[in-house]
């Protein structure tokens, strides 16, 4: 079923560990990634012939790369590629009628978690940058899943750089269930052939005089804050080099301190402190790394922020004299003409080394600076220059992945010549071609050092250009992603001869429990179609629990036709009470259960989440609890809530009957509720328009007994769902009733 396909040797050696043992694969960018897969791919489906290939990409430019692949080097016609424009029941059938899926992961888990697709078929599931299946990326969950599903699972892992550090690594594994990695190197004896030489070089710029005064008015900023810290018992040594990450670590410990309840003035005041720290910390990255330009926008922001915001963090900056000396020198510069030499480097190498038929990425970390540096290209004789950007909206500018695959193919047919490139250029794309790749600043990450670098040297020889500002933090960025590097190959050799899948022992609430999925497949819970990305459903589908998604009306959960349970985390909960949702849907879930019930989720000491009096929680705790009669069971964290739910549900249907429906289980006080029961029970009809039915045709059997005409009068009821209920009502079917 292949066709145009020579494979590597180390491609073909890559793919018999892939054909016994679910496989981490580390390769180059550009060293053939997607060859290994195809080929694995159309041996799963000659061993498995009724099965599916599912193929998964971050993105829907990289998803269609992965498409116009297997359509070129195979002859599998049964190809189809996902998309979130795509109606859910389209894909359905089009999972459903294919052989090779690819697709975005975060629409297939809707569909996963809705029931419309199915794991069972699936005989390989390929993770592409699969780097990104660390916490709660939607990779992580559909691994899980899919190994406690599938007939015959396989799954493969593909990344140019898996991660820098031994714990981030071992988690990709783990998360994937990884059994074998393979991986190579340039300096690999079977890669060597294949290596086309990139020589790397780096071009270092000294900071203007100018610059340094805006510099050291922002480090005295810096170092005031630090003293006022000092004193708060929060010492911080080397205040000027000091790293975001130690700062945020700091910042967490502290909020960690709040939510145990200890909010007392030094607390909350050193918070404000780092906060602004932080803040002026990236003015000076912006200053150091990228100029003059971006840092006045940033200045403005901030000062718009301050007119609208109540933190104070924000408002203290921009009164601050030394915060106000350097956004008047820095205006000041801009309108004398002063640029950051990185600019004047950047168009003096651009000039000399791109000629006729040459391509070059710039990549640089700011979207403002990238947009300086598109216009600053296109007045160089020669040079045709586009901005490839994100989907977000920033400052009004975005590119759809449309668009963004639209200008892809309009650089790789050599429209315009050089393309400059955000962060989301720098994962997975295919870009063939590539003679020249320069780095505006250097990036401290191993994996974007990586991904960045091997845009070039793909097919021929190519050249990297780094611009590094000395005596700042783009020194530290270099050295720091050379470490990084050298340290993640390092690790990978190491767990590839040391793997023993001990990381596969360790539980945690997604992994597949055999000894209770029979047990819990009994168990059934209707949960709002509204919440479809919550983890709540994930684990519950872990758990093998007969999982059903309705519209509900009332209530978060349905646990039989007696409970329903309205479910919050502690944050959620003194939001609810401070824009008032919570005393409404209180009452609705009161009004509509026999046997209401409030989950509260969090360790955190609710009293110190918001900024809200704590006698307004104990009087909402009261209200629920003695006004309402609702119990307020509280949990820790996602596994017992999901364990609650199992337990209550597996309770009730024990003693009842097993099976009901959802819509809301009214409480029958009164003829009117019975009615309004009645109706709402009804296919697609709910409270809100059964009671609409009751007040147009004031009687159940006027609303059974309605024409067509009659009933396209009420609110909401169309064409289609007239016609449904006169066929409910009208058709006989008692041929069909043994």
């Amino acid at each position: 079923m292949l066709k145009k396909l020579k494979p590597r040797l180390y491609q073909e050696t890559i793919l018999a560990s892939c054909s016994e043992k679910n496989c981490l694969v580390v390769l180059p960018t550009g060293m053939g990634k997607s060859i290994i897969f195809i080929m694995l791919a159309i041996q799963r489906l000659n061993s498995f012939p009724k099965s599916k290939i599912l193929v998964l990409a971050p993105t829907k430019p990289l998803c269609e790369q992965h498409y116009n692949s297997f359509k070129e080097f195979t002859l599998v016609e049964d190809v189809v590629l996902l998309t979130g424009s795509i109606k859910p029941k389209d894909r359905a059938v089009l999972f459903k009628n294919s052989k090779i899926i690819i697709s975005t992961p975060q629409g297939l888990e809707n569909d996963i978690i809705s029931k419309r697709i199915s794991f069972e078929d699936v005989s390989l599931l390929v993770f592409d940058e699969c780097h990104r299946a660390v916490k709660d990326y939607a990779y992580t969950w559909l691994a899980k899943f899919y190994i406690s599903h599938a007939k015959f699972p396989r799954v493969l892992g593909l990344s140019a750089s898996p991660g820098s550090n031994i714990e981030t690594i071992k988690e990709v594994c783990n998360n994937l269930n990884i059994e074998e990695i393979e991986v190579r190197t340039e300096d690999d004896p079977d890669m060597k052939p294949y290596i086309m030489d990139v020589k790397l070089n780096f071009i270092s710029v000294e900071l203007p005089e100018q610059f340094n005064r805006i510099k050291n008015y922002l480090i005295t900023f810096i170092e005031s804050r630090a003293k006022e810290l000092k004193e708060y018992g929060i010492k911080i040594n080397n205040i000027q080099s000091v790293s975001k990450l130690e700062l945020i670590r700091i910042q967490s410990s502290l909020q960690k301190q709040i939510s145990l309840g200890k909010k007392d003035f030094e607390v909350l005041k050193s918070l404000s402190i780092l906060a602004e720290i932080l803040k002026i910390q990236y003015a000076l990255e912006l200053l150091e790394t990228q100029g003059l330009v971006p840092l006045e926008k940033y200045f403005e922001k901030l000062e718009l922020d301050a007119t609208k915001t109540k933190v104070k963090a924000v408002k203290k900056i921009v009164v601050d004299l030394n915060y106000k000396s350097a956004s008047y020198l820095c205006k000041k510069l801009i309108g004398e003409g002063v640029s950051h030499p990185k600019l004047v480097h950047l168009r003096d190498l651009v000039s000399r080394i791109v000629k006729p038929g040459k391509k070059l990425i710039i990549f640089n970390n700011y979207r403002d600076n990238a947009s300086q540096i598109v216009e600053e290209m296109n007045q160089i004789k020669g040079i045709n220059a586009e901005l490839f950007v994100g989907q977000s909206k920033k400052n009004g500018f975005g590119l759809s992945q449309k668009k963004q695959i639209d200008l892809l193919n309009q650089f790789r047919d050599s429209k315009f010549n050089v393309i400059v490139m955000t962060s989301v250029g720098e994962e997975g794309l295919d870009i063939p071609k590539v003679d020249y790749v320069i780095f505006y600043e250097p990036v401290s990450s191993a994996i974007r050092h990586v991904q960045r670098k091997g845009r070039t040297g793909r097919l021929e020889k190519g050249e990297v250009y780094v611009l590094v500002t000395k005596g700042t933090r783009d020194e530290i960025y270099r050295w720091s992603s050379f470490r990084k590097e050298k340290k993640m190959f390092s690790i990978l050799k190491n767990l590839k001869s040391e793997l023993k899948l001990s990381q596969n022992n360790q539980k945690n609430i997604f992994d597949f429990d055999k000894s209770n999925s029979d047990s819990n497949s009994e168990v059934l819970i209707y949960a709002d179609s509204r919440e479809k990305s919550s983890r709540i459903l994930k684990a519950l589908l872990s758990k093998q629990v007969n999982l059903k998604l309705e519209q509900l009306e009332v209530a978060d959960y349905i646990l039989s036709d007696e409970v329903g349970v309205e479910f919050k985390t502690k944050f959620d909960f003194v939001d609810s009470i401070i824009d008032g949702r919570l005393i409404n849907q209180i009452k609705d879930l009161k009004y509509n259960f026999k046997k209401p019930i409030l989950i509260l989720e969090g360790d955190e000491d609710i009293f110190s989440l918001r900024n809200i009096h704590p006698n307004s929680i104990r009087g909402m705790f009261v209200t629920i609890m003695v006004d309402y009669g609702i119990p307020i069971i509280e949990t820790r964290n996602l596994n017992e809530t999901v364990e609650m739910l199992i337990t209550i549900a597996r309770r009730e249907q024990i003693s009842v009957k097993k099976y009901f429906t959802p819509h809301v289980a009214k409480r029958k006080d009164t003829l009117l509720d019975e009615q309004l029961y009645f109706i709402s029970s009804l296919p697609e009809i709910g409270l809100k328009l059964a009671t609409e039915l009751i007040k147009e045709f004031k009687t159940p059997k006027q609303i059974v007994n309605a024409s067509f005409e009659d009933l396209k009068k009420v609110d909401k009821i169309g064409s289609e769902k007239a016609k449904r209920m006169n066929l409910l009502f009208n058709t006989e079917l008692n041929k069909d009733i043994n």
